[in-house]
């Protein structure tokens, strides 16, 4: 390949996109479907796929080394070796008899490695592109993680659901799954190996001489009124967060069970298409929305708007519908108003970092937002099987109060984010 075209961001972009989505939708949502088919307890499914949230709650506490040894093009090179690897394990776990807690073993080697590679490949992004350039190509970046969210939730699910059926072994079908997934992200690996260009030397860019992390880290908990802030960031999406872990086990559950006994290619089209269609959608108008107004304006209707969608799970339980239009329709309702209400939450994180060290910041505030959908997340499967399916998704509902509340609370200007499209987008 000719140096022009290694240096174009249009060939590079994209597949460094795709490389860091689809482990993170594998691994967080996924993984739950695979071991509700795999006959897991929901209890256990909540608990310890919500745990492998943590290295994302505990990557700024890592993420100097990325900056401090080697290249950035370097670490995501070999962390994505080391996902193929994982997800190859994974695969290979799944037909033996201590399945569980092999493949939470990988998972967990997946998750870490994914954290990592999320932190390089944004770093080199910023480092590779101009600030004009940034903002230029932030659209086609955000295109491709989407479409690994549509490879990862729906290709991915529908082509387990067909080799479930194919071969009736759902473990046989889950290990054929993840071995693909394993040659996917080799293959990427490769494709990034030969598209992304060699930019990184010294002679080019300077490390920053760090005044310590504990100060950069601390700086960030003597901001004004920062426990306000943190407490919102938590319960923001309190009730999503317990949601997002039952909502597939649920859509696949018998209806003995409480569910609607859809099949895996049922969710997988479901979420993995008109889903994330929807959540894309939601996320676009959130985002003009704010640009037009403010955050003042749309704060209350966005995390509103987030939340009271998630009632309708709670119709399905009661009424328990047999076609799978309405369970599409619910889900597709939820996430649109998700995307809308995320916007805002972004936004705040945004605001919430700025200052000096707004990059460190900004990854501790990220990591207190996964915290809060990690921690809830672990308790969801045991609450579900204590309540059953009505009454969890009630408490879903309920959940969302205490973050609606806090907005009296937390303190930002009504105009933040008003005419400011580009700055919000390279802050991403």
């Amino acid at each position: 390949m000719s140096k022009t075209l290694k240096n174009n961001p249009w060939y590079w972009i994209p597949p460094l996109y795709l490389t860091e989505g689809i482990p993170y939708v594998l691994i967080i949502t996924v993984s739950v479907i695979m071991y509700k088919k795999l006959g897991v307890d929901n209890s256990d499914i909540g608990l310890y796929t919500s745990f492998l949230y943590l290295p994302w709650v505990i990557k700024p506490l890592w993420s100097p080394l990325v900056d401090l040894y080697g290249t950035k093009r370097k670490w995501f090179l070999a962390m994505q070796l080391v996902l193929s690897f994982a997800f190859l394990c994974i695969g290979l776990s799944v037909p033996t008899s201590q399945f569980f807690v092999l493949t939470l073993a990988f998972f967990w080697l997946a998750s870490f490695a994914s954290a990592t590679n999320d932190i390089a490949s944004d770093g080199f992004y910023l480092l590779a592109l101009k600030e004009e350039q940034q903002s230029f190509f932030i659209g086609l970046r955000s295109t491709f993680y989407r479409v690994a969210m549509v490879t990862g939730q729906g290709l991915f699910v529908i082509v387990a659901g067909y080799l479930e059926v194919k071969y009736g072994d759902n473990a046989k079908a889950w290990s054929l799954t993840m071995v693909m997934v394993a040659a996917l992200m080799f293959v990427l690996t490769l494709i990034n190996l030969l598209t992304t260009p060699n930019i990184e030397k010294s002679s080019t860019y300077v490390k920053e001489v760090q005044l310590t992390f504990w100060k950069v880290f601390s700086s960030f908990f003597k901001k004004k009124e920062i426990w306000a802030a943190l407490a919102f960031i938590l319960f923001y999406r309190l009730g999503e967060s317990q949601l997002v872990k039952m909502a597939s086990p649920f859509l696949l559950d018998s209806r003995p069970e409480g569910g609607l006994g859809l099949s895996t290619t049922d969710v997988g089209l479901i979420y993995g298409t008109f889903g994330i269609i929807a959540l894309s959608l939601g996320g676009i108008i959130g985002g003009v929305v704010i640009s037009k107004d403010g955050l003042g304006k749309w704060m209350l209707p966005m995390i509103l708007a987030l939340n009271v969608p998630n009632f309708f799970y709670y119709l399905l339980a009661y009424f328990q519908p047999e076609s799978a239009f309405w369970a599409g329709s619910v889900v597709v309702v939820e996430q649109l108003g998700y995307g809308f209400g995320f916007a805002a939450f972004m936004m705040y994180l945004i605001y919430v970092s700025e200052g000096p060290s707004k990059t460190s910041h900004y990854a501790i505030a990220t990591g207190f937002m996964a915290m809060g959908m990690m921690l809830p997340g672990m308790a969801s499967g045991f609450v579900q099987e204590w309540l059953g399916y009505e009454g969890f998704f009630l408490w879903v509902v309920a959940a969302a109060l205490p973050g609606i509340l806090m907005i009296r609370y937390v303190k930002f200007p009504k105009e933040y984010g008003k005419k400011k499209v580009e700055e919000i987008q390279n802050e991403k």
